[in-house]
């Protein structure tokens, strides 16, 4: 072998290696953007889908601004407070939250007042009963002008609730005449931003059923409130970003679409080729390179 073709020899062989670096490194340019960390798909015990997330950058933007995971726990955000996510049913889109000041069967206690931001991509659902407990005699939602409240089925659900033990956590006897309460009717077909005000309403507390089971005993009511939430955001984009393994995410300074990938790297595309091999669709491309490389190393030598 002459010193030039040794010399060609030694840098092609040099080069090989190189080779798949610069198409490694020409795959990803332009489209990944490191991230401080990664987003992940539960909170506690609740799967995290699209368009919920567990932190600032996850899920879509605009639900970010409500729901939350703070320590474990998946929190919704209004005007009027912030309130626990009992559960998500992601194929009918809704989710249960849960006021720790709301009162229930087994503890009554005063409320706050309950508001949806009329933006938010938030509505009630058609199975919310709002009770008002321990009304004023004087409270507007008496009025029989305004025919506010519901004297039909709802004298039997405020019977129901005043014959559990936790009514004496507003200041009445168990058994008190209904008087006092009221299956408030107003919110319905109102759906979004609506606010109950409480102190407005002269009411000391609230409750909201959102499924009776067996009617007959309250302690099986279940209380919260469901809400309905928007699921028109889920785009090919994000379908692709989750086929691939990732979770959809916003970027922090635009909050134009990111997917986030398991090793912790943010992409404007998918996640093939992050966190574990390459996709089908570009690992052969770096082989047949490669492969090509090898041949003409072979081939060059075979002529020297």
């Amino acid at each position: 072998m002459s010193p030039l073709s040794a010399a060609l020899f030694i840098s092609i062989l040099f080069l090989l290696p190189q080779l798949h670096k610069v198409c490694a490194a020409s795959h990803a340019a332009g489209r990944t953007i490191p991230t401080l960390g990664t987003c992940n798909n539960t909170c506690g015990t609740i799967p995290v889908m699209f368009p919920f997330g567990t932190g600032f950058g996850c899920g879509h933007p605009y639900f970010a601004r409500y729901v939350k995971c703070n320590a474990g726990t998946l929190q919704f955000s209004t005007g009027t407070g912030i309130y626990t996510v009992s559960s998500i049913d992601y194929p009918t889109s809704t989710i249960v939250v849960a006021d720790p000041f709301m009162s229930t069967c087994s503890s009554m206690q005063n409320s706050g007042s309950f508001s949806l931001d009329r933006t938010s991509p938030f509505t009630l659902t058609g199975s919310n009963i709002f009770v008002l407990l321990g009304c004023s005699t004087t409270s507007p939602v008496f009025d029989p002008s305004e025919d506010l409240c519901d004297t039909g089925s709802g004298s039997r659900v405020c019977s129901g609730l005043y014959s559990c033990k936790g009514v004496t956590g507003i200041g009445l006897p168990q058994n008190a005449p209904t008087s006092t309460c009221c299956v408030y009717d107003s919110l319905m077909g109102i759906r979004s931003g609506y606010s109950l005000d409480l102190p407005k309403l002269q009411c000391s507390s609230y409750t909201s059923i959102y499924e009776f089971g067996d009617e007959g005993d309250p302690m099986k009511w279940k209380f919260g409130i469901s809400l309905l939430y928007n699921d028109s955001y889920y785009t090919p984009a994000c379908k692709d970003c989750e086929t691939s393994g990732g979770l959809c995410g916003f970027s922090v300074l635009d909050e134009s679409f990111s997917c986030i990938c398991r090793d912790g790297v943010n992409t404007t595309t998918n996640c093939f080729g992050h966190g574990y091999t390459w996709s089908g669709a570009w690992e052969p491309k770096i082989q047949t390179k490669t492969s090509i490389g090898v041949f003409l190393l072979w081939w060059i030598y075979l002529l020297v």
